[in-house]
């Protein structure tokens, strides 16, 4: 097995895990937010950004690749916030089966 090498000192970026919170809005319907679960060191790397007309409108969607230490419950459906930037988690795996890192693809939103 080839073991993935990261030096501690390239996690320097402050995440939070955040999961969906559904509330009851009265109605039949409910009202989504989020809430932090954990907060992780992380490294951010860019993966690619690209252009997309969505309507009249042009959006533009930058993918990420983030590395954090092994986490449970860090997965998809999930997100990470830093600051005013939100990650949405697209998948989440063990790069190395070694248990030391989670690997998170993420698109930026």
């Amino acid at each position: 097995m080839n073991l993935t090498f990261l030096d501690a000192g390239q996690l320097t970026a402050r995440l939070d895990l955040e999961r969906v919170v559904e509330t009851p809005d009265g109605q039949g319907g409910v009202t989504v937010s989020h809430a932090v679960e954990s907060s992780h060191w992380a490294r951010i790397e860019p993966i690619m950004a690209e252009l997309a007309e969505l309507g009249h409108a042009d959006r533009q969607s930058v993918t990420h690749r983030i590395w954090i230490r092994h986490a449970a419950g860090v997965e998809p459906g999930k997100r990470f916030r830093k600051g005013t930037r939100i990650f949405e988690i697209l998948t989440a795996h063990d790069p190395d089966e070694s248990g030391r890192y989670r690997l998170c693809r993420v698109r930026e939103g």
